[in-house]
């Protein structure tokens, strides 16, 4: 595709200055460092390192309970370099680098536990700030007090009145009075309203990630009669894709995906029953209270539901080690990772930071983590799918149906002990089931109520507790996601840690004052979403004014104007689909899987596990569905910041890099959309765009962003297709072919491909074979490099005549091939091939035949560049063959290859390509037989229209590519990624 390099350029830049407008002024990646350190490093370091390298003992006058113990190092100098594990002495021992530095010296650490050591430094070697001496210090035992329960987020809810303001006729609701009491105080005015086409769109997003249509905004901005705001929500409330739209919020929140993570990555069986639960539950507006009962204990309600068993999948959702080193702190891993993700979900709090040692922040005593963790401790460890009673990790749930869902090891409690330094290996004093002591908790006497037979019940005490109505901790995090996902950012910024390591609240009266009226209201989502929208704070403009407000208040902490966000990844290709038409709304099930290119494939250990095949209509629906693989993610989806699977994510980090614009203009998912959305435009117009190409750029506006053109866009538009016209019509016609697969792919994974995803090239005129393929062992097929993925002609025919045409080789090419004088017995080529080889300068005359290998006939020296057009003639002529390859004109030349084939007769007459490792270009491919001359159809794009006939098929091959740049750059445009 050809752009013009300023206009990209341009696009790029606003784009950069829109987010650096849109992004939260806070960063949380030093919390999410130092929480990792407490989670995974700390356990680490004292499980394995303190014996001999702790307080009591340093081997090598080396101590590693401290950072600054760490840098400073022992006898051979600083055990860590700071950000660079390669210069790290640490590192270099615990990989078994240095035949003489091992350590520990009698058993390696897992590659797990060494890449968490690796990333720790790689991070720069986060550690909590330390005491007198470096080391971390308390006195045994953490008293809880009096003040430590007056932490903000430990209160009761106030019930005072909204706070009196000056401006009343500014008040929508009681929202609007905490809001405005506080811009007043300040000397600030609010925003004006936002525009109603803005608000608009604003609302759609929010609710239901799509955007409104052209004639819904018009009949919205039309509509004069009170309470059209209120209706609008109303509509999109009831509609099923916001579930859709809040549950994937509520995905991040429990670090939801359909695999275990680590090396093998393989699949949690039936997961996305959980992920269609959530969607169900915000769909049917379930009370967020019976939302986090179910999730915590739905198998311990009285009556359980179908529904109530999949919602305990919540528990395994984690990653999971399915070949640990140690099982019994494998064990506590697992339970720790159900501490950790209970805590940040429901309650946000950092419980994981006190597995070790009292909380270094919170009043969390080690003690409290342990009391807590005893609620769990009944749980069964994640096993390998069985699908019996039996199952540690399954649950019927009817009609020989399985849900992934927690299971427990009877109704008799397990003991429960404080580890000591978190070690499974050195177990402490005993503990029994508490809630925390700052929450007002205390020792769990009995389960008042009866139990399964097979549970003891103590997960339901804990969830009744977390939701009950005096835990206003529990409504104060959720409501703070809600305002979060509505105005760009939280109330409290940290909406996973409200603790004192979190950012304070800036409207500390308005959380409390929400989170009673939460509860009061039932826990319900919908109701409180559409108290907030109603607010007049909620429709304020983002737009930045001058003023006393920009001047002490840049980073709108006290909400005098709404937030511009741009789109989170999924709403981002939802709405490329929803302008092209090609948006199926087909809901629920596994999932589908997005076609990935092959360097995304070959990136994993066993290419292509645990990935499979959908067709088109499939892979068109909402990202939601997108299988979810912790190991293996679509480009796109990663590139704009997807969630972190492996926990708990209150808020996604919102980056802007140089890759985001690059795969917006050029990922081949864009380009197929692009193709879509342009046959789209020429379908619904009825009319020959070369004689109204302004008809296609403003109807391709009202598809891509809700609105008419303004006259100078129309101008600039026609202006830039002009010059895309120009410059297609000035380019070489060309078509690239490449391999899609790697060599060597995990079979399952090749089973499910079609034929034109092991060599890629136009759809229109071209049919694909897989080539052969050879099993290699371990489940894994290797490719038969001499009988490699190719492509045949459907049309084009030569047995005897002369076939010319223009290849070109990429930098990495191992060569590329042009068939001619054959077809196809299955997925194997049988005829003659022309190779040119780059690599050894030469080309080759072979004939694939019945033979294991193809038959070389004959081999000519010729240097062959990479990255270069070559010219290729090839005259048939009975058994003669007669080959020219070069740069300019042929004519007169003699041929760089000539030869006799014994048996001329081959299976067919048909013209095809093969490529070795690297895309080839193909261009001007042209058959004569008899003085007649045929080309094949490399004539650009071939419109692809969501239904019905393709459109624009007359058109010069210029303008359907200039016309398929145009939609290309309105799918780029900021204003579509972009809300305000």
């Amino acid at each position: 595709m050809i752009f013009n390099r300023a206009a990209a350029v341009i696009l790029f830049s606003v784009f950069l200055i829109a987010d650096a407008r849109a992004r939260a002024a806070d960063n949380p990646a030093s919390r999410e460092a130092l929480e990792f350190f407490e989670r995974k490093v700390r356990p680490l370091l004292s499980g394995s390192c303190f014996r001999c390298h702790g307080e009591k003992k340093q081997k090598g006058k080396l101590r590693l309970d401290s950072l600054e113990r760490i840098l400073a190092g022992g006898e051979s100098g600083p055990a860590v370099v700071a950000g660079n594990p390669q210069e790290s002495r640490l590192i270099r021992a615990i990989g078994y680098q240095d035949p003489e530095l091992k350590m520990p010296p009698k058993e390696k650490l897992s590659d797990d536990q060494v890449s968490i050591l690796v990333r720790w430094v790689e991070l720069g070697a986060p550690w909590p700030k330390e005491g007198p001496g470096g080391a971390v210090k308390r006195e045994p035992g953490l008293e809880v007090t009096a003040r430590d329960r007056d932490w903000w987020a430990f209160r009761k809810a106030g019930g005072a009145p909204p706070p009196a303001v000056k401006k009343a006729g500014w008040v929508r609701n009681p929202i609007d009075n905490f809001i405005l009491a506080r811009l007043e105080q300040g000397g600030f005015e609010p925003a004006p309203p936002a525009g109603q086409r803005e608000l608009l769109r604003r609302v759609y997003f929010d609710l239901i990630g799509l955007p409104p249509t052209y004639g819904e905004v018009e009949s919205f901005v039309s509509d004069d009669e009170p309470g059209a705001l209120e209706r609008v929500i109303d509509k999109l409330l009831a509609k099923p894709q916001y579930g859709e739209r809040w549950g994937r919020h509520w995905l991040d929140v429990v670090r939801f995906a359909q695999t275990n993570g680590y090396e093998r990555d393989g699949e949690k069986p039936y997961a996305w029953r959980y992920r269609d639960y959530v969607i169900r539950s915000f769909n049917e507006d379930k009370s967020y209270k019976r939302f986090v009962i179910e999730q915590l204990a739905g198998d311990e309600l009285e009556e359980t539901t179908r529904d109530s068993i999949i919602a305990t999948g919540f528990y395994r959702l984690g990653v999971w080690d399915d070949e640990p080193d140690d099982k019994r702190m494998a064990e506590y891993d697992g339970l720790d990772d159900m501490v950790v993700a209970i805590g940040a979900s429901f309650m946000g709090l950092t419980m994981g930071c006190a597995r070790c040692h009292d909380h270094m922040y919170d009043p969390i005593p080690q003690k409290d983590y342990y009391s807590f963790l005893a609620f769990l401790h009944n749980v069964r460890y994640y096993d390998k799918p069985k699908y019996d009673k039996g199952s540690a990790t399954y649950a019927s749930i009817g009609n020989k149906e399985w849900a992934l869902a927690v299971r427990e090891h009877g109704n008799k409690a397990r003991e429960t002990k404080v580890l000591v330094r978190g070690n499974a290996a050195t177990p402490g004093e005993l503990v029994r089931p508490a809630f925390p002591a700052v929450l007002g908790g205390g020792e769990l006497a009995s389960a008042a109520r009866p139990v399964p037979q097979a549970s003891t019940g103590l997960r339901r005490e804990l969830a009744e507790w977390i939701a009950g109505d005096e835990n206003f901790l529990t409504a104060r995090v959720m409501v703070n996601r809600i305002w979060q996902h509505l105005f760009g950012r939280g109330i409290v910024r940290t909406p996973n840690d409200l603790g004192k390591r979190g950012l304070a609240p800036t409207h500390p009266e308005l959380l409390g004052w929400l989170a009673r009226d939460f509860i009061s209201g039932g826990w319900k989502i919908k109701r409180l979403q559409k108290l907030i929208m109603l607010s007049s704070a909620y429709r304020m403009s983002s737009r930045v004014r001058e003023g006393e407000a920009l001047r002490q208040d840049p980073s709108n902490e006290l909400f005098w104007r709404q937030n511009m966000k741009r789109l989170e990844a999924e709403a981002i290709r939802d709405s490329i689909l929803a302008a092209s038409g090609g948006l199926n709304l087909r809901m629920s099930g596994r999932g589908f899987f997005p076609k990935l290119g092959r360097e995304v494939i070959t990136a994993g250990s066993r290419p292509g596990w645990g990935w499979g095949g959908s067709n088109r209509k499939d892979q068109s629906r909402r990202s939601i569905y997108i299988y979810t693989k912790r190991g293996t993610l679509m480009p796109l989806i990663e590139g704009f910041d997807y969630t972190n699977t492996a926990q708990s994510l209150g808020m996604r980090t919102v980056t802007t890099v140089a890759p985001q614009a690059l795969m917006l203009l050029n990922s081949s998912f864009l380009d197929w959309q692009a193709s879509v959305f342009a046959g789209r435009v020429l379908s619904e117009m009825g009319a020959d765009p070369a004689g109204h190409p302004a008809d296609f750029v403003r109807r391709a506006y009202r598809l891509a962003l809700s609105r008419d053109a303004a006259e100078d866009e129309v101008a600039r538009s026609l202006a830039f297709i002009r010059r895309q016209e120009t410059a297609f019509e000035s380019r070489r016609v060309r078509s690239t072919f490449r391999p899609g697969v790697p060599d060597a792919i995990e079979r399952g994974f090749k089973d499910t491909q079609k034929p034109s995803n092991f060599f890629e090239g136009p759809e229109a005129g071209w049919e694909y074979f897989r080539g052969r393929w050879y099993d290699a062992g371990d489940n894994i097929d290797w490719v038969d490099p001499q009988r490699r993925p190719f492509a045949l002609h459907k049309t084009l025919r030569l047995a005897d005549g002369e076939l010319s045409a223009e290849l070109s080789m990429r930098s990495n090419s191992e060569g590329a091939s042009i068939y001619f004088r054959g077809g196809n017995k299955g997925d194997l080529y049988w005829g003659l091939e022309l190779l040119l080889d780059p690599r050894e300068d030469r080309l080759e005359l072979r004939r694939h035949g019945k033979e294991k290998e193809p038959v070389v006939v004959k081999t000519a020296q010729l240097e062959l560049n990479t990255g270069t057009w070559y010219r290729v003639r090839v005259v048939l002529a009975g058994g003669e063959v007669s080959a020219w390859v070069g740069q300019g004109s042929l004519d007169g030349r003699k041929p760089s290859l000539r030869a006799t084939v014994e048996n001329p007769a081959e299976p067919g007459d048909r013209v095809g390509l093969s490529s070795r490792e690297a895309p080839v270009g193909l261009s001007s491919l042209v058959v004569r037989t008899a003085g007649k001359a045929t080309a094949a159809g490399i004539s650009g794009k071939k419109w692809v229209v969501a239904a019905g006939s393709a459109p624009g098929e007359n058109l010069e091959r210029s303008t359907r590519q200039a016309l398929h740049s145009f939609c290309l750059v309105l799918l780029n445009l900021n204003e579509f990624v972009y809300i305000d």
